[in-house]
């Protein structure tokens, strides 16, 4: 008898289907609108691929893998473009951790710029850049420097001053214990304010092209290059950069990280005994089906066979550390979360201070009004998540956190 899939596929008139990993999670209509909009694009190809976490987003769907051929959606990429995740494992264990965390949390505060207020001083980004970042920017400004040629608003943007910060929202770092009591370093960031310049720019001059070409789409937001069309290229050029940047960002923070726990941890300590450094929000030309085709992975994580990968819940749920099936028909994706089930503005009016406190009980984190938005209940259930894609991942750890750094 032949197995079910373990995905739902639902038919999309005038467009692909889209295939959805979703058994036992909710989505949204607006999220299921948005997906059958990215189906209809003529430059689609074979199906769009919906991940457990999957939710509403801006352009396209968070929780969606959509190849194209000969072609790319800009807003698909979206604007943290090369978001994404750093884990390492140590050699510490549990009962190596002091017993009041607060002095780690606030030593990894120092450490990384965090956050966003409005003003000259900001606190999410270097005052002075120390000789880590110097390094880094060194690697990264050379190519920088030629987009900068070709789209001169760019040099005015934040860029090495963002170098090695985490941002705000749902960014974060956390300290958390695997299933044999081993501790961990974890965190998520991507390309910060140089890569929403890049990719919201190209958004722009995407509409622009489809006005100007009179293109039927079913959501602005979809507009696409075209190989060989003006900005296509460059386009390329800008998402690959931004890629590096997001990835030399996390780096950069997990050493500094790493440093600022070592002056509060008494046992000396190894680091990336076994280590994860991974996009959640890009594009990469891969073969599926035969085809060479560009993958934009929105909110997903690569998880070809054998591939580590990262799947964080919320602040008060567990993570995981994940080794990917090479699952064909997901285009050998996974989710990159939980996913949220409301907007940030719905979750501060419904939940309160109290609710926040009992969701983060035993975690050394922030638990004032400001983050609110990001409350383990305005996220899905990680556990439904995870066994929605059983055939997609499967667990190496588990990690629960008990130290979170937000913005």
């Amino acid at each position: 008898m032949q197995k079910q899939p373990d995905y739902i596929q639902e038919d999309t008139p005038g467009g692909v289907p889209v295939k959805m990993w979703t058994r036992g999670v909710p989505v949204e209509d607006e999220a299921r609108r948005q997906l059958a909009n990215a189906a209809r694009l003529p430059v689609v190809f074979r199906h769009v691929a919906a991940m457990p976490d999957v939710h509403f987003g801006i352009g396209a769907t968070v929780g969606s893998v959509i190849p194209t051929l000969h072609a790319i959606i800009p807003a698909a990429v979206g604007v943290d473009i090369g978001c994404g995740m750093i884990a390492c494992k140590t050699t510490l264990s549990a009962q190596d951790l002091p017993d009041n965390l607060g002095p780690l949390r606030t030593a990894i505060e120092r450490a990384v710029p965090h956050g966003r207020a409005p003003g000259a001083r900001d606190p999410g980004a270097w005052q002075k850049t120390p000789g880590a970042v110097d390094t880094a920017w060194a690697q990264l400004e050379p190519e920088f420097a030629e987009l900068c040629r070709d789209h001169p608003k760019l040099a005015k943007t934040n860029h090495h001053m963002h170098l090695g910060t985490l941002g705000g929202g749902n960014h974060f770092v956390e300290v958390c214990l695997d299933e044999q009591g081993s501790v961990w370093f974890m965190l998520h960031s991507g390309s910060r304010g140089v890569g929403n310049a890049i990719g919201t720019m190209f958004i722009e001059l995407a509409k622009q092209d489809a006005m100007r070409n009179n293109a039927n789409l079913p959501d602005r937001d979809l507009a696409y290059f075209e190989e060989g069309a003006r900005y296509f290229g460059d386009y390329v050029r800008a998402v690959g950069w931004a890629q590096k940047y997001a990835k030399a960002n996390r780096e950069v923070m997990m050493r500094r990280v790493l440093e600022a726990a070592k002056t509060v941890i008494r046992k000396p300590f190894q680091s990336h005994t076994e280590a994860v450094n991974c996009h959640h929000n890009y594009v990469q030309k891969e073969t599926h089906f035969g085809a060479d085709v560009y993958v934009t992975r929105k909110g997903a994580v690569s998880a070809k066979k054998g591939e580590l990968g990262i799947i964080p819940g919320s602040m008060g749920a567990r993570s995981y550390i994940v080794r990917g099936k090479g699952n064909p028909e997901s285009f050998q994706s996974c989710s990159h979360g939980a996913g949220r089930t409301m907007s940030r503005g719905e979750a501060k009016r419904r939940f309160t201070l109290a609710d926040h406190r009992a969701a983060t009980a035993g975690v050394e984190c922030r638990k004032d009004k400001d983050v609110i938005d990001e409350t383990p209940a305005a996220y899905k259930d990680i556990d439904a998540v995870m066994k929605a894609q059983e055939d997609l991942v499967e667990v190496v750890h588990t990690l629960k956190q008990v130290v979170c750094v937000k913005g």
